[in-house]
């Protein structure tokens, strides 16, 4: 799956927070901004904080600051930092361990309004989540976030959490080749690329690409709330922090309060058909984002039309490949207007940006988009996201398989087909082992509130109507015609409200007697370009991933 890591945009794209939130189900793209490995060393060890109120202790957990030096955000702030040790194989707890970061941000209410620990995950795989908890409790209508304690982590091989994966640093960096296989000498090269990136992880990490799958994830979240001495915990994933939260729910079912999935992962589909999936919907909502470009044809001179503007858009990638500039290739372009089928929140930027390119023929706006989406120079999301999906589940190891799949859906659908596929093929020779994924079971959690825009093209809409059959005691909440991903808490007050409804006491829509949504919202309105930064506010705090 293409996964839109958080960690994306922090200069001129409203698209900025959004992007950080998520996981691309078949992309991923990278993981906040980590330093150096040089730099992760020196801040791994968690300086002491001051002593803080009765409620900061948990069974003995000792909190402190966290690492700034990857979260700049949390210095000074409000969230503290420890670090638990859980097993690295959980079939033998006394071998080797590995080292999770853990973050809590405690509750502001009184005790009488206390709600209890919810923990936050903002998709990926790969994608970090030490600093969540205060992207997201402020956002919570009326003051609910804070009867909560928040809490977030870095799952294994993420971020501040060790080992941290990294395979091969500068794999993304540009300019890369056409990722349409159209010769021998394309796909040589994509091939060779993959397989070496699989081989790297497996060299550098041979014991951990063996147990970094959604179950261990999932294992992790429960050593968590053992170490916080709680009996229940809530929880509220983005993306694949959905299929996280049903994996949970699975195993740790009496453990589960409340659950809120926003953009849910349908678990018939993990891992390689998920990508298909996709390629299909980011194809149509590409095509709408051309025919919205093509409405400012006055303000952007991409084309008058949405026929015009689409083929505008392959003519560029076309003259990329022949003609790449600097750093910025065809793939990196292809890269940064996948963002287009995403969300609606960077619409205008990145329309600037191209109008830059094509019209005004300077690259650095659009390399920026890029540059701010993939992260060259660090892959530790990408390698998370590899190792997560490649061992959570059986992938063809046919590259005969995955040609004939690509090539019959680049035919119809050409926007992300092949650039999905080449980000998964280190699947393909993957060395770890893969598994067979939980089977979901949702008749025992008592209370789930599901979320989704109805033409989501990273996790499609068929996965949330698929997740409420699973789970009898679920409510969903759609928003036709949406096409943004896992925005939840970004402004929208019919959904935002609902959600405080039912963290404050879970309150959610009646369930109806059908195979549909339960309440319907208007999703957030496409942006205009003349108003590029109306709502800040908005794009602040969509750092999930």
């Amino acid at each position: 799956m293409h996964r839109l890591g958080r960690g994306a945009d922090d200069s001129l794209s409203a698209t900025s927070s959004v992007l950080r939130r998520v996981f691309r189900q078949g992309s991923s793209r990278r993981i906040v901004a980590a330093a150096s490995a040089a730099l992760c060393a020196a801040v791994l060890g968690l300086a002491p904080s001051p002593p803080a109120t009765a409620a900061a202790s948990h069974r003995g957990l000792h909190w402190g600051t966290c690492p700034w030096a990857l979260y700049p955000d949390l210095r000074n702030g409000p969230e503290h930092c420890t670090r638990i040790r859980v097993p690295l194989n959980y079939a033998h707890p006394g071998g080797r361990h590995v080292t999770l970061a853990v973050s809590i941000l405690r509750h502001t209410s009184s005790a009488a309004n206390y709600r209890g620990v919810i923990f936050v995950n903002p998709g990926g795989p790969g994608s970090p989540g030490l600093d969540l908890p205060m992207e997201l409790e402020p956002f919570v209508p009326h003051g609910i976030g804070g009867r909560y304690d928040w809490v977030g982590w870095d799952p294994r091989g993420v971020g501040a959490s060790t080992p941290t994966m990294r395979c091969q640093s500068n794999y993304f960096k540009g300019p890369r080749r056409s990722y349409t296989p159209s010769t021998k000498s394309l796909r040589h090269y994509w091939l060779t690329r993959t397989k070496r990136y699989a081989a790297a992880c497996a060299r550098k990490y041979p014991a951990l690409i063996d147990h970094i799958t959604t179950a261990d994830s999932a294992r992790d979240m429960e050593s968590i709330r053992k170490a916080l001495g709680v009996t229940k915990i809530s929880f509220y994933g983005f993306s694949y922090g959905t299929y996280l939260g049903q994996v949970y729910s699975t195993l740790f079912p009496t453990h589960l309060r409340y659950m809120v999935l926003d953009s849910t992962v349908d678990p018939r589909r993990v891992w390689y058909g998920a990508n298909l999936d996709q390629d299909k919907a980011f194809d149509r909502n590409a095509q709408i984002y051309f025919k919205w470009v093509a409405q400012y044809d006055d303000v952007f001179h991409l084309g008058k039309t949405q026929k015009a503007v689409s083929a505008r858009y392959y003519d560029d990638l076309a003259r990329l490949a022949r003609s790449p500039k600097g750093e910025l290739g065809p793939a990196e372009f292809a890269d940064a207007m996948t963002g287009a089928a995403y969300y609606r929140f960077g619409w205008v930027d990145l329309a600037q940006a191209w109008h830059a390119l094509d019209v005004g023929h300077k690259a650095g706006p659009m390399k920026r988009q890029y540059v701010d989406l993939d992260l060259p120079g660090d892959d530790n999301g990408f390698a998370v996201y590899s190792a997560v999906q490649c061992s959570d589940a059986h992938w063809p190891h046919s590259w005969a398989r995955w040609q004939k799949d690509n090539k019959a859906y680049a035919a119809k659908y050409p926007f992300l087909t092949w650039n999905n596929a080449w980000y998964n093929a280190p699947c393909a020779f993957w060395k770890g082992k893969s598994h067979t994924p939980v089977k979901i079971r949702g008749h025992r959690t008592k209370s789930v509130l599901l979320i989704d825009e109805t033409l989501d093209a990273a996790t499609p809409y068929e996965g949330s109507l698929e997740v409420r059959r699973l789970y009898p005691h679920s409510s969903l909440i759609a928003e036709p015609g949406g096409t943004t991903h896992a925005d939840s808490l970004s402004g929208d007050r019919c959904v935002d409200n609902k959600i405080a409804a039912y963290l404050k006491d879970g309150t959610r829509p009646q369930r109806r007697a059908w195979d549909g949504p339960d309440a319907i919202c208007k999703p957030l309105p496409a942006p205009r370009p003349h108003a590029t930064r109306a709502n800040l506010r908005q794009s602040d705090h969509l750092r999930r991933a």
